[in-house]
């Protein structure tokens, strides 16, 4: 039975633009009277949501208003949003690094957070000292830190340095030295902003695997991050922030996709239709135009992952005695590219006109989440790219029915791609085995 290590209820935190406190002795002597009278606080009833791309009217913002949310012992929450969402502000207020205006939060366990680089390091002393503070901070006997010291050392690379003091480390191995004390002295709850980044690849690889271990150990991990890969790798839920506020709270995957789509310029997007003026076009083909179908050939911009579908690509081949192939690249959330099409010698256009080519794309080929694709002509011989047109859909793929999986496990799978290979399983003789 899963336990609750994290609960918050109702919570807002709201400040007052460009001042301490609520600004002037009258407004802090009208918080103290309606207080003490059982009212409600007046300067919770103004204030404007936390958008940081528009001037408002009100000096007083919600950082953020009305969290709700639970996390179990063990789990791995990412919380994901725009920079100004309001993701730092709720890891203080769970740090209890700052109180919040309204609502309660309720914490069981120990807590050690890493909040921005060298968080809780004195700068002045050497790294093996400040090994010892942190741990102390954080409740740990000294016995306790010395039979992990090698464990933190070794862990965060700085070896050679340790017995330098801190304010002399680059932020890279201020960062390092900071996460391998806070993973390693065990607490009951880690909670982690977006300092992975000033680390290099390798160290940032080395983190994922330590919090996974650490999330494993039935300890739970609270992480914010930039990096939707890692988001959708590491953790099991996620929970969007926008403007100060929960837009969304589900499954780690859908959450990123959520982000994605309301932070792309391209939403869905599942036919395009050009005229000669503004076709993307080399100097023998310009494209005309193209759609997502699915079987019966309706246009549909979202199919589930056991759908079959196909794309048309329409194209005019304005010179003949050249050999034209269209073929499609696709991209997943992160730009990234998930595979490309090949060209076959059968489907090329040689002559003058108007030609559609369809490519049919199986079930079970793409994973869940918005997929983009980029259509391209290439003549031959000689190679020429008459043009990239990227993107030239976007469209999103859902999987509605997990009967189709054949299998009781209905939670999420990684990789861009989900192809069903073909397989067979057979029972072995013991004698057809060699020892």
């Amino acid at each position: 039975m899963s336990t609750t290590v994290i609960k918050v209820e109702d919570v807002g935190k709201q400040y007052r633009l460009g001042m301490v406190g609520t600004g002037t002795i009258s407004h802090d002597l009208r918080r103290w009277w309606y207080r003490v009278r059982g009212w409600e606080d007046p300067y919770l009833k103004i204030g404007e949501s936390n958008d940081r791309t528009k001037k408002g009217d009100s000096d007083l913002v919600w950082a953020l208003r009305d969290i709700n949310f639970e996390v179990q012992q063990g789990e791995v929450l990412g919380i994901i949003g725009r920079n100004g969402a309001g993701k730092s502000t709720l890891l203080k207020l769970l740090s209890r690094v700052t109180q919040p205006t309204t609502g309660s939060i309720k914490v069981r366990g120990r807590i050690a957070s890493l909040l921005e680089v060298g968080t809780g390091f004195h700068p002045e002393l050497s790294g093996r000292e400040n090994i010892f503070l942190n741990g102390a901070i954080l409740g740990m006997t000294k016995a306790e830190i010395r039979s992990k010291f090698d464990e933190i050392v070794d862990f965060s690379g700085v070896e050679r340095y340790i017995d330098t003091p801190v304010k002399r480390y680059s932020s890279g191995m201020y960062v390092r030295l900071a996460f391998a004390v806070a993973a390693h002295l065990e607490p009951e709850i880690l909670i982690i902003d977006e300092v992975l980044a000033v680390g290099d690849a390798e160290f940032q690889k080395k983190c994922l695997g330590k919090m996974k271990d650490v999330s494993g150990q039935g300890r739970t991990v609270l992480f914010v991050s930039h990096n939707m890969v890692a988001v959708k790798t590491l953790c099991t839920r996620g929970i969007l922030l926008e403007n100060g506020m929960v837009k969304y709270a589900g499954l780690s995957d859908s959450a990123v996709s959520e982000y994605l789509r309301l932070n792309s310029k391209n939403n869905l997007l599942s036919a395009r239709d050009f005229s000669d003026r503004d076709a993307p076009q080399g100097e023998y083909v310009s494209l005309l135009g193209c759609e997502l179908q699915d079987e019966s050939g309706r246009r549909i911009e979202t199919f589930n992952v056991y759908e079959k579908v196909k794309i048309i690509v329409k194209y005019k081949v304005k010179r003949s005695g050249v050999k034209h192939f269209a073929n499609l690249h696709f991209f997943n959330e992160q730009e990234q590219y998930i595979l490309v099409s090949s060209v076959d010698e059968n489907s090329a256009a040689n002559e003058e006109g108007e030609y559609q080519t369809t490519f049919f794309i199986p079930s079970y080929t793409f994973n869940i989440g918005a997929v983009t694709a980029g259509v391209a002509i290439t003549s031959y011989p000689g190679t020429n790219v008459q043009f990239f047109e990227n993107p030239a859909l976007v469209f999103k793929v859902d999987e509605m029915d997990y009967n189709f999986r054949n299998h009781p496990y209905t939670g999420p799978l990684p990789g861009e791609t989900r192809i069903k290979l073909e397989h067979i399983t057979i029972r072995q003789s013991t004698s057809n085995f060699t020892i």
